[in-house]
């Protein structure tokens, strides 16, 4: 398609202007945790790093840094194991039913987050309660992974669509059983698909919070339960600042390096 120069002009500012609502408040946070002042106050009144300093002698915060890793490996591990055992599923048989399975695989990601934690609160309550489990690490890691499990079997799927199967029955037809096929033939096919489903997988986990409210306990708290409960204190504005601009960087990589291992 050609375009003239006048619509080639109004693509470019259509598209700096989409970037500039994206990005511009990600760099103002950037700039604020830097800021000598106390507050949100813009401009900013001087440049210092006590407030990187102040956030990394939080207790707090390294303890909901803590749990927000350990519920995004677990997440990221349970949406692994699933995510690619229905890939497979989906994509290598036929059987009745299987468009129903892949649409309700997917559906979580695009339901609402408060529809999904109230309904996995209820859950738990009714289910997890009279066995004497109550909320904490484990129901956010289970709340995680419904949705993670989205990404992984997205990946892992379109990458199994595009990879033939002569490869897979050459080795079978060579005597190789399904689980030497898999090792030695699909796994190193697929493994790109899986590191960048993982990645994008614990990215998530990282930084939700509407499933986490429902699903944590009252002593479970990640790092953005931390980040909204102290947004609002007095003189923490600076030092959310910083954690979220760390966490700009920590999210733009996996999602960086999922795009590049994604590929083909």
């Amino acid at each position: 398609m050609h375009l003239n120069r006048r619509s080639r002009i109004a693509l470019r500012l259509a598209m700096a202007l989409g970037l500039a609502v994206l990005y511009v408040p990600l760099l103002v946070v950037l700039l604020n945790s830097f800021n000598a002042s106390r507050s949100f106050a813009w401009p900013p009144t001087g440049f210092s790093l006590r407030w990187w300093q102040a956030a990394w002698q939080e207790p707090g915060l390294r303890t909901a840094l803590w749990t927000s890793v350990r519920a995004g490996l677990g997440a990221t591990a349970v949406a692994l194991v699933l995510g690619t055992m229905a890939a497979f599923a989906a994509t290598r048989y036929r059987f009745f039913g299987r468009q129903a399975v892949s649409f309700l695989l997917i559906l979580p990601i695009a339901l609402p987050g408060i529809v999904t934690g109230i309904a996995l609160n209820a859950a738990f309550r009714t289910v997890l309660t009279p066995l004497g489990i109550g909320f904490g690490l484990f129901t956010v890691i289970v709340g995680h992974a419904t949705f993670c499990i989205v990404v992984v079997f997205n990946n892992v799927s379109a990458r199994l669509r595009r990879l033939p199967g002569s490869g897979e029955d050459a080795s079978a037809d060579l005597g190789a059983h399904t689980f030497q096929t898999f090792w030695y033939i699909t796994l190193p096919a697929v493994r790109g698909a899986l590191f960048a489903g993982a990645l994008l997988a614990f990215a998530l986990s990282f930084d939700e919070i509407v499933v986490t409210t429902f699903t944590a306990g009252p002593g479970t708290q990640t790092l953005p339960l931390w980040i909204f409960d102290n947004l609002a204190r007095p003189n923490q504005g600076p030092v959310v600042d910083v954690v979220a601009s760390a966490l700009i960087v920590l999210s733009a990589l996996p999602v960086w390096l999922a795009h590049r291992m994604s590929a083909p």
